[in-house]
């Protein structure tokens, strides 16, 4: 977690964490039912999100003076001990919470995933149907009502809410029109209600403490969508998308996206997921083109992949950080 785009007191506090583990301290305590989870189980990001929610929810008051999203301003260093001592004083709440699966809706993805929305649309010059998976909140299926800046570009409303700038470093696929998305739904296995309060606490608490510059989006994006709540369903990611794939309409794009999903899927779901699209793509035609987005891990940034049928030709449209930023367009 060092490094650009990493953290600092993250990377510290895992560091004593792993030792004291090893010497079955308070923290292997913490941790001892999911000794034997794979490592695609996020276990780090879930303790460190559980310890992280205990601070936002003010019942780890000294440990707040080293976590910048408190307002502490001390930074890593003196942090473990008292660290140590919340996870000895507050084992069994962390024991539940570390039990939940990483709920992370970085909306900061939405800039990564940008240009491969606007390929679809230059390409077919057709509205939009956009179909998330692994929604959690949904708040990435409102993509469209925020703001993108750039050098000398802008796309997106001016009066968002949520104003992404910077985060491209080249301009992405120049649009003739504005971009209609005329049906968005997402699924999770757990899906979040961005309208109860209880959400946004869930969702903060999964953003790394010392990244204030992930948290203001997160906010702006919970407050649209308390005007434009994004529906997510409950379900299995195939069983889902077998159904939403069978119900396609002439006039219209079909745009399958999801962002750092892969690692949470086995095998045999990776394997049905590609069945069901190139399926789903052999009956695709020009009026009625489908398109699977997604950004996914490729060594120190993400790839963003494009493909698109009819023909499923398949292109990397961006490369970016992990939580969206730097987002390098190939466009």
């Amino acid at each position: 977690m060092q490094g650009p785009g990493g953290s600092p007191l993250y990377a510290q506090l895992l560091e004593h964490a792993a030792r004291d583990a090893e010497a079955a301290g308070p923290s292997f305590d913490v941790l001892r039912e999911h000794a034997e989870e794979p490592p695609g189980s996020a276990l780090a990001l879930r303790f460190l999100a559980a310890v992280h929610r205990l601070v936002l929810e003010g019942a780890a008051p000294s440990l707040t003076r080293h976590y910048p999203s408190a307002g502490g301003d001390l930074g890593p260093d003196g942090a473990w001990p008292i660290f140590r001592s919340v996870l000895e004083e507050h084992r069994d709440r962390l024991r539940e919470l570390v039990a939940r699966p990483c709920q992370t809706n970085e909306v900061g993805r939405c800039a990564a995933l940008l240009p491969g929305f606007l390929a679809v649309a230059n390409d077919y010059g057709l509205p939009l149907r956009i179909l998330e998976l692994g929604s959690s909140a949904g708040l990435n299926l409102n993509w469209d009502r925020y703001r993108y800046e750039g050098n000398g570009w802008d796309v997106g409303p001016g009066d968002s809410r949520v104003q992404i700038s910077g985060a491209i470093e080249s301009a992405p696929p120049s649009h003739s029109s504005e971009i209609l998305v005329i049906e968005r739904r997402g699924c999770d296995a757990t899906p979040l209600d961005p309208v109860d309060p209880d959400t946004r606490v869930a969702l903060r608490s999964c953003v790394w403490a010392d990244h204030l510059q992930r948290l203001d989006p997160l906010d702006a994006a919970l407050d649209v969508a308390r005007e434009h709540p994004p529906p997510v369903d409950r379900a299995d990611a195939c069983d889902w998308l077998e159904s939403k794939l069978t119900q396609r309409a002439h006039g219209i794009a079909t745009v399958v996206f999801h962002s750092i999903l892969w690692q949470y899927l086995d095998d045999a779901h990776r394997t049905r997921l590609r069945t069901l699209l190139a399926g789903a793509g052999s009956e695709a035609s020009a009026d009625s083109p489908l398109a699977w987005l997604r950004m996914e891990p490729a060594g120190e940034l993400a790839s963003v992949t494009l493909t698109t049928w009819p023909g499923g030709d398949e292109r990397v449209v961006a490369r970016s950080g992990y939580h969206g930023r730097p987002v390098r367009s190939l466009q």
